[in-house]
């Protein structure tokens, strides 16, 4: 049975927009895509600048929430992503939000993603592409959510 997830995508060294095609293209090697949202230009929380450019991809996978991490942590090395500084800038990005209605918290992993709620750049795209009927828990109201991210306008690249 195919598993409902929501991948968020961030990224705010190098080509911006470039590295979330790349990892739109990389994603959809491993996921059957089925919306994207567009993508906005945000401030960093809890990091040092520059910008981000964040958007959040929709899809199903077969894949466990443990191997589609894996996946999602080898395409962040793939393009670039350098760990080691916590919150540091990066390249890219990949935070798996949702699976499904699965529920997990290890060292590796925590689903759903335990600060999805607090970030406006997860939440208003989010909001932009989930379907209600998905196996997930409820989004928050607006008024439950900081302070909204800042659309950049139609994406070069869009779905849904």
């Amino acid at each position: 049975m195919p598993y409902s997830i929501a991948i968020a995508l961030g990224s705010n060294l190098g080509d911006r927009a470039r590295n979330l095609r790349e990892a739109v293209r990389e994603l959809t090697k491993i996921i059957s895509v089925v919306r994207l949202s567009r993508i906005r230009e945000t401030q960093p929380v809890d990091a040092p600048p520059p910008n981000f450019l964040n958007m959040v991809i929709t899809g199903h996978t077969s894949l466990s929430p443990e191997a589609l991490l894996e996946k999602l942590q080898a395409i962040e090395n793939r393009l670039g992503r350098r760990r080691g500084i916590r919150n540091a800038p990066r390249t890219i990005d990949l935070d798996l939000i949702f699976h499904s209605a699965n529920v997990r918290r290890s060292k590796a992993l925590t689903l759903p993603h335990p600060r999805y709620r607090e970030r406006a750049f997860v939440i208003e795209p989010l909001r932009e592409v989930w379907v209600s009927d998905y196996r997930v828990p409820k989004l928050p109201p607006p008024s439950m959510t900081c302070a909204r991210a800042t659309a950049t306008g139609s994406a070069p690249f869009r779905r849904g």
